[in-house]
């Protein structure tokens, strides 16, 4: 399977949006300042500085996935357990807005970004198996174990030590 690339490409797609999601809030934030605008008697300054702190915080998480798709692509090994979540999460939220975005903009919307959650997926299952990363010791095809039952290949084979005895009255 071609997972360096897959990795690869999430990597850049999820790079390229880091900073679209900033923009699109500093967008929303000049609309709010603008307008001043306000939820429920909220301060429309607080408004404004939640709008760019949610853009901003928003733009770092997704370029923090980003690095973690590069690194599993540059070292074709699976991301850490850390690595791992914040990937599932950011999937997870793609997924959600996916959703969202139907109502509000359209399928096209819908479709890019379930092309996202797709390639963070397709880069967390492509890097699944520990035994699929290079280095892991695997048995050799066919080996057998104790009592001549086969090992599968993706265990390392076990040592060869003593028979086991055969049970007494046997």
């Amino acid at each position: 399977m071609a997972r360096r690339p897959i990795a690869l490409v999430t990597a850049a797609v999820l790079l390229a949006e880091a900073p679209g999601i900033v923009l699109l809030n500093a967008v929303m934030a000049r609309f709010v300042e603008a307008q001043s605008m306000s939820l429920d008697g909220l301060d429309p300054d607080a408004m404004v500085t939640g709008t760019w702190a949610l853009g901003i915080g928003s733009g770092v998480a997704l370029a923090a996935c980003a690095l973690v798709a590069l690194l599993a692509g540059a070292r074709d090994r699976r991301p850490g357990r850390f690595g791992r979540g914040l990937l599932t999460g950011c999937a997870i939220v793609h997924a959600l807005l996916g959703a969202v975005a139907v109502g509000l903009i359209g399928w096209g919307a819908f479709a890019l970004l379930m092309l996202v959650v797709g390639l963070i997926v397709l880069t967390l299952v492509a890097y699944g198996k520990e035994a699929d990363v290079p280095g892991t010791p695997q048995a050799p095809a066919g080996a057998r174990g104790p009592g001549g039952v086969a090992v599968p290949a993706s265990r390392p084979a076990p040592e060869p030590g003593p028979e086991p005895a055969a049970p007494a009255g046997a």
